[in-house]
């Protein structure tokens, strides 16, 4: 996949190929969030909704406050920016899509800079052994 993957990025130009990885890994943050891990096939399917929360929390746990930093040197300012690489995913036939899937599925999420600035770190209550 990260040949095909790094071959879509550069023809679309938009975003870098590290963005289109990263949203491949947190489908499956998405997927797990809504209760759907278990499931198989169009029973799988999440919504745009779902797919930004999914990415969120994968952003948080590998990135903490520095997400929406990382996400910008990709070419992600915006949620919609999450949902032209899932449709050009989908184009590719990397991706499935049912008939009540839109791109406005991604318009208006959280704002990045709000998100992340929440970030509490998860620290040990006691260092060493």
């Amino acid at each position: 996949m990260d040949d095909r993957v790094r071959k879509l990025a550069k023809e679309d130009g938009r975003y870098s190929a590290e963005a289109y990885r990263f949203l491949l890994e947190g489908l499956e943050v998405a997927v797990h969030l809504a209760g759907k891990g278990q499931l198989e096939g169009p029973e799988r399917h999440i919504t745009g909704r779902d797919v930004l929360r999914g990415l969120e929390a994968h952003g948080t746990k590998l990135f903490g406050p520095l997400a929406p930093g990382v996400w910008r040197r990709w070419g992600v300012r915006r949620s919609i920016d999450w949902g032209h690489i899932v449709f050009a995913l989908v184009a590719k036939g990397h991706l499935s899509r049912q008939e009540s899937d839109s791109l406005d599925d991604f318009r208006g999420g959280a704002d990045f800079d709000q998100v992340f600035g929440d970030y509490q770190p998860s620290l040990p209550t006691r260092l060493g052994n």
